[in-house]
């Protein structure tokens, strides 16, 4: 593996909510997902090796941070919590197909299944999430230091 660093995902304004924490972990993921990349060498021994560890941070991820994401969603009533609890599901699922498929030696590589979770950040955070980054802006409670936070008082 070279020693150079590459970021195939970098993190922009163009992903942020404005909500510390919900910005905190999609950093989290995109810090993730390039160092994935980073560790594509070709080499399938270390890839396996690595693979087999780092997926466990992937499926640590998934379940934290939709279960903050859908727990914001349900207290503050958004409205399109129902069609963006199917696209977590359905993402769930192609992560599960993901992993049997890298497990099972099925043509997968490390470099197509860091691609797999690039394409899901671009898509899903910059677009899908940004629906209820809106509203969230729309109901929080700016912070004297300029941060939004959702409280009790934001919530309907």
């Amino acid at each position: 593996m070279s020693n150079k660093y590459t970021e195939i995902v970098t993190w922009s304004e163009r992903l942020a909510c404005g909500i510390k924490l919900i910005d905190d972990q999609h950093k989290g993921l995109v810090e993730l997902v390039n160092d994935m990349f980073n560790h594509a060498t070709g080499n399938s021994i270390q890839e396996h090796d690595y693979f087999n560890i780092v997926i466990q941070e992937v499926v640590k991820y998934v379940k934290v941070h939709f279960a903050t994401e859908e727990k914001i969603m349900i207290a503050t009533k958004f409205s399109g919590y129902a069609e963006h609890k199917k696209a977590h599901d359905s993402f769930v699922l192609a992560v599960v197909d993901n992993i049997n498929d890298y497990k099972a030696g099925n043509r997968l590589t490390l470099s197509t299944f860091t691609k797999f979770l690039k394409e899901w950040i671009l898509s899903h955070i910059a677009m899908m999430d940004k629906q209820y980054f809106e509203y969230f802006r729309k109901i929080a409670t700016r912070k004297e230091d300029g941060k939004l936070s959702i409280t009790s008082a934001d919530i309907r």
